[in-house]
């Protein structure tokens, strides 16, 4: 699967970055609510379909 135009992620895509991650309405219209996902794990389903995530805080862990 790959990412659309916009840099977003759609349900069962691979995370390439720990953090939070927004749910984007289909229309691009963010909903303020917010998932915590780790990198490399796939993202989780959205509320309604054609939805999607973009990350809008990265985890600070340390690593580099």
């Amino acid at each position: 699967m790959s990412t659309n135009s916009n840099n977003q992620l759609r349900p069962g895509e691979i995370a390439r970055q720990s953090g939070q991650y927004e749910i984007v309405g289909p229309r691009g219209r963010r909903t303020g609510d917010e998932r915590t996902v780790v990198r490399g794990e796939p993202m989780p389903p959205t509320p309604k379909p054609n939805m999607s995530f973009n990350l809008v805080d990265r985890t600070k862990n340390g690593r580099r």
